[in-house]
């Protein structure tokens, strides 16, 4: 049986659980602004990516679930994506008697300012032939470079798990591609990086798998990345003053045996399947097992 509800029942009998499984995706970076005839904006960073169930961000080894502390209220704090230029924000599960877990926001694309490290890093920037910016170890990777050209190529953004493309000539690169996990109870890729721009007419860098945002040739705005995944946003074209997408808010979920005491939560949903119960939140939050 399936439902949904906001959780709270205590069951006599049933034990705290011996273990707390986790995905923890920050807010993805915004894409760069374009600069008319100066810049192409580049790919926006995905969000960190720190994983205890499949796979984790940039490679790593899976994390280690926490124990919690039977009446002991946990804060979750889920990370929003960052604007235009701008990079996302942490996302983090913290209380007494563990140790903050923290996913370090997606870097921001090269545009008016310069790409930013982060959980993954922002692209480079054209004309210069910018670097891309180093991701976190163990939760991204880092962002393409740009082309060093005239033609406004810019680089993608980095993905929880794979850096992002370079830009090429007048082309943009394509956003890293995320990370899959079932931690939900199905396979969902988080984590995309961000496409860069063109210089029209040629080709935009498109998304990395997990949410990102394509970037743009012509005149328009990069592509937001896609909310709940912590995907960056794409970069906006130099054939015009342009904005990069904005970058997609993180998640945290939560899992734990079902013949386990169920939890007291708020601003999540919890679902019991499989075996499991699983609390998700796609906005900050608290959970207490217990007390």
């Amino acid at each position: 049986m399936t439902f949904s509800s906001l959780a709270g029942n205590t069951l006599s009998g049933f034990a705290v659980p011996a273990i707390v499984d986790y995905l923890v995706v920050a807010g993805g970076g915004g894409g760069g602004n374009g600069v008319i005839a100066v810049e192409s904006g580049a790919g926006g960073g995905a969000g960190g990516l720190r994983c205890t169930v499949t796979a984790t961000g940039g490679g790593g080894t899976l994390e280690t679930g926490f124990i919690p502390k039977s009446g002991v209220t946990y804060t979750v704090t889920v990370g929003t994506g960052g604007a235009s230029n701008t990079s996302g924000t942490d996302s983090s599960i913290s209380g007494t008697g563990i140790t903050t877990i923290t996913s370090t926001g997606g870097g921001r694309g090269d545009g008016t300012n310069a790409s930013a490290v982060g959980g993954s890093g922002g692209g480079g920037g054209s004309v210069t032939g910018g670097a891309g910016s180093a991701g976190t170890a163990n939760q991204g990777r880092a962002g393409g470079t740009g082309s060093v050209s005239a033609n406004y190529g810019a680089g993608g953004g980095g993905g929880a798990n794979a850096v992002g493309v370079n830009g090429s000539g007048a082309a943009g690169g394509a956003g890293g591609a995320g990370v899959a996990t079932s931690i939900s109870g199905s396979s969902v890729t988080y984590g995309g990086g961000g496409g860069g721009s063109a210089g029209s007419p040629a080709p935009a860098g498109v998304g990395g798998a997990g949410g990102g945002g394509a970037g743009t040739s012509g005149s328009g705005n990069g592509v937001a990345g896609t909310a709940n995944l912590g995907a960056g946003g794409g970069g906006g074209t130099a054939n015009a003053t342009t904005s990069g997408g904005a970058g997609g808010s993180g998640i945290i979920i939560m899992r734990t045996s079902d013949t386990q005491l169920n939890a007291f939560i708020t601003g999540g949903t919890l679902v019991a399947a499989g075996g499991y119960y699983t609390y998700t939140f796609n906005g900050s939050g608290t959970i207490r097992w217990g007390g």
